[in-house]
């Protein structure tokens, strides 16, 4: 899969009020969003909040907090930010409003792939793509005579090479935060490995020779991780990054500007962005996207205006403001190098995450049960058995097994 199709397919706060010139209308009804709280989201709600009488929640714990706050009646947010993932609960529990009306009104110029479609309808709209690929210094490689690595293999390779020189006690970064996060790491060193998480009737199929060397990899970096690893999310790895503590990492796509930002990163221009790197099948990553939804339980009148609003933060200016700081799906959006390494995991096969139901409850079995076999609490085939046995249990309340 190429960049351009890809570009074609599908808690902090801020505030303001008053109207700015930037925006295309004034906005009076009072608005709210809630998403994630990295760079291309800051950039998204401050465009959004040019319009006035809108507020971000920006915050990185959204994924636990949405279901509720939608849930709730009125909804406590009308706006929010979703992935391929963090759609599927909100999407269940029926607490989105389809937008295609609100297309036909204001949407002329998306891209028609940024319509995410389920079940005929248009229940998000997609603004951006992202991957967790490798991002490696490439002066720390270059003076060990390091190759740029293109296996996990080789990442350990070089990890044993940057510490026996004595360079950095810990080369590797990941994002493995006990939940989601580990969870998602799992995720993609599985699918790298040609793997599949579910056999007939939704159940469960990771407690296999893939699933093995899933753990194994993911336990073998961690030998060359700062030992908090269970603690470290995205953030984390990102600033480790910025203070010259770690060479490597297979780390979002959106956090790539972050790299050069000369206001708090010591290694500007030193960061390469390359490919994930490759399982025994596939590069050891997934394509996902970030987009908009609306609250179902808001008036009307709040949907015209949370529509207008969302799409003011999308808009040409927008992405030609802050180009280089995601992959943007958007005619305004010109490819540089720091979106490398998404594009190029994409060209090798990396799959897309395959959001569903019961991929929902997997990866949340996966999150709270793999740091039993990274600490050593528990062996590979237990650890997997045993999540396993978690998601079943979890599963047939959730009626995805029959009984």
């Amino acid at each position: 899969m190429k960049l351009k199709t890809i570009l074609m397919a599908g808690a902090m706060s801020i505030a303001a009020s008053g109207a700015w010139a930037a925006c295309s209308f004034e906005n009076d009804v009072p608005l709210k969003s809630l998403s994630a709280g990295f760079e291309a989201w800051k950039a998204v709600t401050d465009a959004m909040a040019e319009c006035g009488n809108f507020s971000a929640s920006l915050d990185q714990e959204f994924r636990e907090k949405q279901p509720e706050a939608f849930a709730a009646d009125p909804a406590l947010y009308q706006i929010g930010g979703v992935s391929n993932a963090t759609l599927v609960p909100l999407l269940n529990a029926g607490t989105i409003r389809p937008l295609d009306d609100l297309v036909e009104k204001y949407g002329q110029d998306l891209l028609p792939n940024q319509l995410i479609k389920v079940d005929g309808k248009t229940m998000a709209i997609a603004m951006m793509v992202n991957a967790q690929h490798l991002m490696y210094r490439d002066d720390v490689l270059a003076e060990l005579g390091i190759e740029e690595p293109k296996t996990y293999g080789d990442v350990l390779d070089a990890a044993a090479k940057i510490k026996e020189a004595g360079v950095m006690d810990y080369p590797i970064g990941g994002t493995f935060k006990t939940g989601w996060n580990l969870g998602q790491e799992f995720v993609n060193m599985y699918l790298g490995e040609g793997g599949s998480f579910f056999g007939d009737g939704n159940m469960p199929a990771i407690n296999n020779e893939q699933g093995v060397a899933a753990l194994e990899t993911l336990k073998a970096m961690t030998e060359y991780m700062d030992p908090e690893y269970l603690v470290s999310d995205s953030t984390y790895v990102q600033q480790q990054f910025q203070q010259g503590k770690i060479a490597m990492a297979n780390l979002w796509a959106s956090r790539a500007a972050a790299m050069n930002d000369e206001a708090e990163s010591q290694v500007v221009g030193k960061v390469t962005m390359a490919a994930a790197p490759m399982g025994s099948a596939v590069p050891a990553t997934t394509i996902w996207w970030d987009g908009i939804v609306l609250a179902s339980n808001m008036s009307d009148e709040e949907a015209d205006a949370a529509f207008r609003v969302a799409l003011e933060g999308m808009d040409s200016d927008m992405v030609s403001a802050n180009n280089d700081v995601a992959v943007w799906l958007s005619p305004a959006y010109s490819a540089g190098d720091l979106a490398a390494g998404a594009a190029a995991s994409a060209e090798g096969g990396a799959k897309a995450y395959p959001a569903s139901g019961p991929m929902g409850i997997m990866h949340t079995a996966l999150g709270n049960g793999l740091a039993d076999y990274l600490t050593g609490a528990k062996d590979a085939q237990t650890t997997l058995a045993d999540i396993e046995a978690d998601y079943v249990t979890a599963a047939k309340e959730a009626g995805l097994i029959s009984n």
